[in-house]
This record gives structure tokens, sequence and C-alpha cells, in this order.
């Protein structure tokens, strides 16, 4: 019974170095794609931003753009937010939600309220930066987590070793004294 639980501990420490070698590959793939994809972008940070000048090629930066977008659009829509404005504009262009007061175009459709379609335009954009950072650290996780399988799988083996170098001894001094 002993040597299978030796056996079964070289195994199971042998499963966790694979696993976390796959978590490590993993973690730097993912880190690496959200670079790449981020890189394609040629997005540079505004001089009113926190990273002037520098190129948003990692998720913290692209977090930062997207917190510069937020405030640009802000400045845009003197403070209010996509839900804080009526859908269309009326002949004064005046923001209202009521399509019979809403100006009309030359095909007679409600006029849009174009700044209230610039937060769907800033919302898809900084929740795609956004997605960038939390990917870049769900791969930085990725690889803590590898590194700690990788670790507990040599302990395991080395406990398993351990008690098999253990056993011999007792077993070398059990005959000797019988001896």
């Amino acid at each position: 019974m002993r040597k299978a639980l030796e056996i079964g501990g070289v195994l199971a420490g042998a499963v966790l170095i694979v696993f976390g070698i796959i978590a490590i590959y993993m973690g730097v793939d993912g880190r690496n794609t959200v670079r790449d994809s981020l890189k394609q972008e040629k997005i540079v940070g505004t001089p009113d931003s926190s990273i002037p000048g520098k190129a948003v090629d990692s998720g913290d930066r692209a977090r930062a753009f997207a917190a510069v977008m937020r405030k640009h659009t802000l400045e845009a829509t003197s403070g209010k937010t996509y839900s804080e404005m009526g859908r269309f504009l009326d002949a004064q262009g005046n923001p209202t939600n009521d399509q019979n007061l809403a100006a009309k175009d030359a095909k007679g459709q409600p006029v849009e309220n174009g700044l209230r379609n610039l937060w769907v335009t800033e919302t898809a954009l900084t929740t795609a930066l956004n997605m960038s950072y939390m990917a870049e650290q769900l791969s930085l996780f990725g690889i803590v987590v590898g590194v700690a399988l990788l670790l507990a799988g040599v302990g395991f083996i080395v406990l398993a070793l351990a008690g098999a170098v253990r056993r011999t001894e007792s077993e070398k001094a059990a005959k000797a004294a019988a001896a």
C-alpha cells in the first residue's frame, strides 16, 4: 500500500507540474495577445491623459486611455451621461425623448441627438479598452496559478520520494537490528 501511495504522490506531482506549465504558457500567451491587439490599434495617449504621448500597448495603459475618453465625452456633453440625454433634438436643438416634439430630417424622421450617439461609441470603445485591462490581469492570475501548481507538484514529488527514502532507511535499520 505504501508503494502505491508513493507512486500516486509522484504521479500527482507530475500532473500538477504539467498543469502548471500549461497555465503559465496560457497566461503568457494571453498577455501577449492583449498587447499585440492593442499595438495594432496604434492608440497614443492624449496630452491631457496620464500617459501623454505613450503608446497604448498594455492593459494598464488601455484602462488609463478609457478614463480619458470618458472625461472627453463628459466634456462634450456638458457633464451628461447617455441616460441623462434626450434621444432626439427639437427644432431649437434641445434634447427631447418625445418624437412628436423632435425636429424632422429631410425624410420626415426625428433628428437624433448626436451627442447621445457619441456615448454609444464611447461606451463601446472604453469597454473594449477595459476588457484589455481585465484580460491582462486574468493572464497574470493564470501565470501566478501556474507557478503555484508547479511548486505544488514539485512539493508532492519531494514528499513522495522523501517517504520512500525514509522507508528504505527504516528497512535497513530493521534488518541490521534483526541480524
